[in-house]
């Protein structure tokens, strides 16, 4: 029992790698027709929304290996470094894949899409890069974020890019013109570019964000989750799964607002 958790791990790191597999395929392209004179886009959405499903299983996986771990005592180094290893490739990785296709679909709506620059769709990539800062980050200081995590961790980041597929193709919720309006502003290039860096940015940043037990007891501590599950499930109701990207900016908002105890270090 004790090589459970870290089989949980590996299961993460699989889950990563098969997201990345469909995330590839998902590559889009151009149908040419009339002799080449006219063309339109095929973009592969179906298979985004599968590798997305696969980044949200790895984070369950990543939930469970530590909570084995706690309750096995099964804690240790190679434990550590193995969750941020798989961490890397299923919430740096696969996230990165996946904007991306995305910027590469944004592109080929545009005029002249035969001509788009790879640099930009390579912004993508600063997301893994920046995720593995903050994971080398925290394996040195592990112990002063007992209470909360310095900088966004890159599980949420993960997330929350896994969710812009699904926000984007889903045709669920209430609100529906609202909610297709703000799917065509996630799929603009600027947009997608600016989360990148907002992401980069917020997990290298040394802002405390909330954990998913609240450090204090009582509503004084778990006002914060409260509100961001209320807002899940709402935004659920009203806007599918685009109603979740509304919630994750409850997250961040109540992040940077909630009073944490101070850490001894």
């Amino acid at each position: 029992m004790k090589h459970l958790p870290n089989i949980l791990t590996l299961c993460n790191l699989v889950c990563g790698c098969i997201a990345i597999s469909f995330v590839l395929t998902a590559h889009p392209h151009l149908i040419t027709t009339n002799g080449g004179m006219d063309y339109y886009p095929i973009l592969g959405s179906s298979k985004l929304v599968y590798g997305s499903y696969f980044i949200l299983l790895a984070a369950l996986f990543d939930v469970f290996d530590g909570l084995a771990a706690r309750a096995l005592k099964a804690e240790s180094p190679i434990g550590k470094d193995l969750d941020s290893l798989a961490d890397v490739v299923s919430f740096g990785v696969a996230p990165a894949m996946i904007i991306y296709q995305m910027l590469w679909m944004a592109s080929m709506s545009e005029p002249k899409a035969m001509e788009v620059n790879p640099l930009v769709t390579f912004l993508a990539f600063l997301l893994p890069c920046f995720g593995a800062l903050r994971l080398a980050r925290f394996n040195q200081n592990s112990k002063a974020q007992s209470q909360y995590f310095s900088g966004m961790p890159i599980p949420a980041a993960g997330i929350f890019v896994a969710l812009l597929p699904l926000a984007i193709f889903s045709q669920s919720g209430i609100l529906a013109s609202f909610r297709d309006q703000l799917s065509a502003f996630i799929q603009n290039k600027w947009v997608l570019i600016g989360l990148v860096v907002v992401l980069s940015a917020l997990m290298v940043s040394k802002r405390p964000f909330l954990k998913w037990k609240a450090p204090v007891p009582g509503i004084a501590g778990w006002w914060a989750h409260i509100l961001i599950l209320v807002a899940a499930v709402a935004g659920f109701i009203l806007l599918g799964f685009a109603g979740f990207i509304l919630a994750f900016a409850v997250y961040i908002i109540t992040s940077m607002l909630y009073r944490y105890p101070a850490v001894q270090k």
